[in-house]
Parts: structure tokens; sequence; C-alpha cells
């Protein structure tokens, strides 16, 4: 078994000193701190920053703050200056994300390299973030990564979110060797979770959560109580209860490597230290022992493995619990009363060995829920008969009866009405009134829909475009007509103008079936000159002619355009091959308006 499931057995009664955090909310766990989401998420951030923070947020919440040196802070953890200084080198500098400090920390270090254990604090959490609250006494039982896992279905079971071992394995991540920055997989995350399960700080009710998931249950210290071995019993009474035995290994890796893989500081606050009188009756094991506990050698390679080298029951196939035989039902038996046996006699030769107990248990329960409601829905055995046989009647092939019992027969029909039953009156079987009248009213909404399609489509089968000024000059008699004939003489004459086509369509179709033409219009205050008027050439003054870029007064428009291709008469622009107005006239109408000036002149 490893030292990991060991969980720490509750201290006897001792005094606290003064310098605990006043006003923390104690549980059963003892305090609890709140720790953002973030840190367990987040991929920047390594499994043991969790511990760290946690146990810095404990010791900051005294009016002090956090003055532990890292050699005391990994004592408290159990784990070693090297480990502690990974796990609080992320806390103590920006992140490389979003930027943020978890553990703003103040050196308290002379220039001469000597002076007090720096100052450390945790930022407060903003009012938006996602946070969990957790007993400190978990930092200091559980690995780092088993206590990423126990924050994780904390947070779930408190929230109420229903969580899979792949969507857990989704937010744990490796940190080093070759798939660091991977999410971890789901027999690992099997793994963890048995592994928790083991030491007592969680209780996994399997296949009892929404959609057949397992349910989590986490507590706030363990259920169970481990001895602790005989060796750890020789602990000094005071002092802080060591995790292990044996000082934590010095790797040189910290802040201060000089002065003993932590920061720069020879003095120790006295008030960090907690002593203890009591007599230690359990600690919790961090570190993996030197085999003294372990089995003895396996000296016949024949025989068996003992137990050590075989499988845990908790290490089956995909890290599930191995399942033997299914049972045999020892729950009540099915009570087929006499009104569930009338209310399925059409269906009662249907009801073979085929059709499980479980699913005859539902459905007599639904059949006795709508009769227990008798007063309400007036559903009584002989209606439920007559509404099993109808809709057995209507019926196709049926594949599963049980399903089709409950999804289909039993279900009741109609408008809602006491009496109504699938759109006729029970017992009398006339029209329901209220069914008839929702069905006039469907009829008459699906025929204003058609009606409006019809609309629609003639709407968009008469909907043409006014022809441009060149497509109503280059129009032959024949496209009007062919136009008149096939959309009718009022398109027509929308289409191609009065000018164009009026006379054409009057002669054609007669007064009477064209449109009265409307009054013109009122003269606007600022009459614009329309397309069909000329338009003289120098209506622009020469100075604004020249601050807008136009060309200067040539006379151009005072003649038609003689380009080929280009319409334009007495007054109007000229026009490109595309229709298309030109801001300047065509060159052969400018060198005809000069040469005209000049015999004129």
């Amino acid at each position: 078994m490893s030292a990991v499931a060991l969980a720490a057995t509750e201290a006897a009664p001792h005094p606290q000193p003064h310098t605990a955090a006043a006003g923390a909310r104690s549980r059963d766990g003892g305090m609890t701190v709140r720790v953002p989401l973030r840190l367990v998420v987040g991929a920047q951030y390594p499994d043991v920053a969790l511990s760290t923070y946690v146990k810095v947020k404990a010791l900051a919440l005294r009016p002090e703050g956090c003055r532990a040196k890292v050699a005391t802070l990994a004592q408290y953890l159990g784990m070693s200056k090297s480990s502690l200084e990974r796990g609080l080198r992320p806390l103590t500098n920006p992140d490389s994300i979003d930027g943020i400090t978890e553990v703003p920390t103040v050196r308290k270090t002379a220039r001469g390299g000597t002076g007090e254990s720096a100052h450390r604090v945790t930022r407060k959490l903003s009012t938006d973030e996602l946070w969990v609250r957790i007993p400190v006494r978990a930092a200091e039982a559980l690995t780092p990564r088993l206590l990423c896992l126990y924050t994780l279905l904390t947070y779930s079971a408190d929230r109420r979110i229903p969580v899979t071992v792949a969507e857990l394995g989704e937010m744990l991540h490796h940190h080093t060797g070759e798939k660091a920055g991977e999410c971890l997989g789901e027999r690992q995350v099997r793994r963890l979770v048995d592994e928790l399960e083991a030491t007592g700080w969680l209780t996994v009710h399997r296949r009892e959560g929404e959609q057949g998931r397992h349910a989590y249950e986490t507590h706030r210290h363990p259920l169970h109580a481990v001895a602790a071995p005989a060796a750890v019993e020789e602990a000094p009474s005071t002092g802080q209860l060591p995790l292990w035995e044996g000082e934590s290994p010095a790797t040189d890796d910290g802040s201060g490597s000089d002065l003993g893989d932590g920061s720069l500081a020879s003095k120790e606050d006295p008030q960090t230290d907690r002593p203890d009188q009591t007599t230690p009756v359990g600690v919790s094991r961090r570190r993996r022992g030197d085999g003294k506990w372990g089995p003895t050698p396996v000296d016949n390679a024949g025989a068996p493995l003992p137990h050590t080298f075989r499988p845990g029951p908790s290490r089956a196939a995909r890290g599930n619990h191995p399942t033997t035989t299914r049972p045999s039902y020892t729950g009540p038996e099915l009570r087929w009363t006499q009104r569930i046996h009338t209310s399925l006699g059409p269906v009662r030769h249907l009801l073979s060995s085929k059709v499980s107990r479980f699913m005859l248990r539902r459905v007599a329960r639904e059949i006795g829920r709508q009769l227990d409601d008798v007063a309400v829905n007036l559903v009584t055995p002989e209606r439920m008969a007559a509404r099993i046989a109808t809709r057995y009647r209507d019926a196709r092939e049926i594949n599963d009866v049980g399903a089709w019992l409950l999804a289909v027969a039993v279900v009741p029909g109609g408008c809602g009405m006491p009496l109504c039953e699938d759109g006729y009156t029970w017992p009398t079987g006339e029209p329901c009134e209220t069914c008839a009248h929702k069905s006039q009213i469907a009829r008459e909404e699906w025929r204003r829909a058609r009606a409006w399609d019809e609309q629609l489509i003639e709407l968009r089968r008469r909907d043409l475009a006014k022809a441009t000024y060149p497509e109503r000059t280059e129009a032959s008699d024949e496209e009007v007509l062919a136009v008149a004939a096939a959309y009718g003489p009022e398109l027509a004459l929308h289409r191609y103008g009065v000018l164009r086509a009026g006379e054409l369509l009057r002669s054609a179709y007669g007064a009477a079936n064209l449109p009265v033409p409307l009054p013109p219009p009122a003269a606007s205050p600022f009459p614009r000159a329309t397309e069909e008027m000329p338009m003289r050439d120098d209506y622009m003054p020469p100075s604004f002619r020249a601050s807008v870029g136009r060309a200067a007064l040539t006379g151009a428009l005072t003649i038609p355009c003689p380009e080929p291709g280009c319409l334009a008469d007495e007054g109007q622009p000229c026009h490109s091959q595309r229709g298309r107005r030109r801001a300047e006239p065509h060159s052969a109408r400018t060198a005809a308006a000069g040469q005209r000036a000049e015999e004129t002149s």
C-alpha cells in the first residue's frame, strides 16, 4: 500500500497558538481556505503549486501574514525544499497568460544577505472569479496530484455539476516527461480516483449519478484512520509533527542555493512554530519508505505472486471495480392487481416471456398512477382498456411491447379535457367540441397560409423593374406588346413609360384598359432637371467648376453626341457603351461643338 493512502488521524486536543488566523470559518475538517479554480485547471501551474498556495494562504490569514521560510513550509507539507520552490516560483511570478501574481512576496533581506524570512500574502479574489473552499488539512495529507483531483471533485459537488472521468482528465495535465502539457487519460484518472477513495477523503457512489455517472462525495476529513508505523512513533513530542523521518534533501535549485535552498534569510519568525505537547496518535506518510514495512522477497518463482504484485480490487480493466455475475432480483414482486389486469386486456396476449419483469413493473406503475388520479382525469380501467385497444388497432408493427405500451398505448391524448379521448368524448363517442374547434382553427390557418403563398407567387411573377433610358429607346413595338401580353398592359406601361408605350398600348388595348394618368406632381422649391429635359452646359459657375475639378466650359451639351453607340441628345450627358453616365462628354462631341462655334462666329 502506498504512503499516500495513509490519511492522518485527528490529533488529541491541544491549545491553538495565539498566532492562529482570527475569524477564519471553522468546519468539521478544521480551517478551510478559498482557492481559485485557475490554479487547478491551468496548465501553467504544477500540481505542487496548489499545495503551496493552500499552506501559504492559511498562514497569511494571521495579521502579520506568512513569514515562514521555505524549509518550514516544506516541513509542514511533507515535501522537499526543492519541490516547494518549484510550486512557489509560478505563484510569486506574474502568470504567463494573464499576468496575475497569486502570492505577492516582499523580500526582507539586507544587502549583505542576512535578514528575516520573506513576507508572503495572497491576492484578493475578484467577485466574478471561480473558487472552491477546501480544508488546509487536505494539503498536508494528500499528494499534490490527489489534492488537485480532490479540489475538482469538491467544486463539482458544491455546484452540483455531474462530471465524468474523461471531463476530469481534460482539467488535469502532465507537467514533466514527453507528455508535458497534455491532459491525463481516462485510465490514469480512474486510478487516481480509486487511490483518493482509499484515503478516505472521497466516497464514490458508483452508477448513482445523473445518466449513469458515478456520484462523488468529498469529505472535510478522512472517514477512516490508519495506524501509523511503529518507527514513526519515535518522533519528538514537541514541534511540528514530521511527515517522514530525516531531513529534506537539498538539490540546490531554489532562489538562494548558497543559504540552504531557500530564500536569503537567516532568522526565522518564532511565532511560526506550532508547539504540540500531546502524544502523536497518527501521522500521514507522504514519502515512500525504505521498504521495512513491505512484503518479504519472493524466493519461490513458481509460487503465486503476493498481493503486492497482483492488481488490487480497484485496478480492473478501465479502472472500474471487477463485476461478478449479475445477481438475481431480490426486490418486491410484481403486484398484478385486478385493475391492471383489466386495463391490459386488449394486449394481454402480447405479454409473453420476452417482456422483462422490469418493463412490466414500469407499465403497471404508470397505469396505476393514472388510475389513482381518477378524481381529476376520470380514467377508469375500462377507459384505459379502450384507449389501449384503439392504439393497438392503429399500430403497424410492434417490436418492443413494453416500450410501445409506455410511449404510445397508455399516454393520454386529446385536448386535455377530462372526458376527451383522442378527439372523442368518453364513453358516448361523440366528437369533442374543443378538439373540433381547434381543428377548424388549424384548417383556417392553413387555408390562409396557402392563399398568402399564392399571392406571394403572383407578386413575384408581376415584379418587373422599370427599364432604363437606353432600354426604352432600343425596345421595339413587338417587345412592348410581348410584355403586355405576358404581364398585362398596366405592367408594360409601368416598365416602358408613357412616352414610349402609351400610344402603342392605347391603340392595341384601348383607353379603358389603361390606368388613368395621375396629375403631374407639384413643382418643388428647388426644381431639378430630369432625364428627359435638356440641361444647359453653363449651369455651373466657372469658379465652382474649377474648384471641383470639372473640365472647362466647352459647349458640348448644346449639340447631340455624334459618338457611335451614344444616344445623348442636346442637353443630355454622354453615356458609355455599358449605359453608364460619363463625367465628361465624348471627344467627338467636344470637337463638333468647337467646330460649330467657329462656324457661327
